[in-house]
């Protein structure tokens, strides 16, 4: 057993967690392990395969770059071979996940349940945070209103607020884009 393991703890040179979907090789997370495992010869570590990727061609490319040296922690002891069989099993998985998704979505529809769009309490939220907004744009119109029929600009007048120490919804310094909605809300409600 002495002989798997190493006489000296492996440093770990960095830590990198991806969110994207390993159905895609385009995840920024993945690009910068890669790039610092090829910069540094360092080995890529990852859980489990099928993290990785569930392509076969994705990983069969990883294991052919010599830059890149691949291990799993879940497998620790396979080699390529055993690597290649696992990957072409989580691509089948993979497949078999979206055939099983599809098929609950389509009962799901056939049974009249609605999928996608906005649902009542969604629509609800919008609502009040639309009436919020609405009450805060009337709250500084006495201020906006008037310098911009002076002519002043969205920025001048986001200074102008900002120096009169009236705080944003969320008690930040006013920019001209949000005085530009306030504005389209004052004129909404007239």
């Amino acid at each position: 057993m002495a002989g798997h393991f190493s006489e000296e703890p492996f440093e770990v040179l960095a830590t990198f967690i991806e969110v994207e979907s390993g159905k895609t090789s385009d995840r920024p997370e993945l690009a910068k392990a890669l790039d610092m495992a090829r910069r540094t010869g360092a080995e890529l570590l990852v859980a489990k395969l099928d993290r990785l990727s569930r392509k076969v061609s994705f990983i069969a490319t990883l294991m052919d770059d010599p830059k890149v040296k691949l291990r799993v922690a879940s497998m620790p002891y396979a080699d390529k071979f055993q690597l290649h069989i696992y990957a072409a099993l989580a691509e089948q998985e993979r497949e078999f996940i979206s055939a099983r998704t599809k098929a609950a979505l389509a009962e799901a529809k056939a049974k009249g349940k609605k999928l996608g769009g906005l649902r009542d309490a969604t629509g609800k939220r919008n609502a009040v945070l639309k009436a919020n907004a609405k009450v805060r744009a009337e709250k500084v119109a006495g201020v906006v209103q008037p310098l911009r029929s002076q002519g002043a600009t969205l920025r001048e007048i986001a200074e102008a607020l900002n120096n009169s120490g009236v705080p944003t919804a969320r008690g930040g310094r006013w920019q001209a884009s949000q005085v530009k909605r306030v504005l389209e809300r004052l004129e909404g409600a007239a």
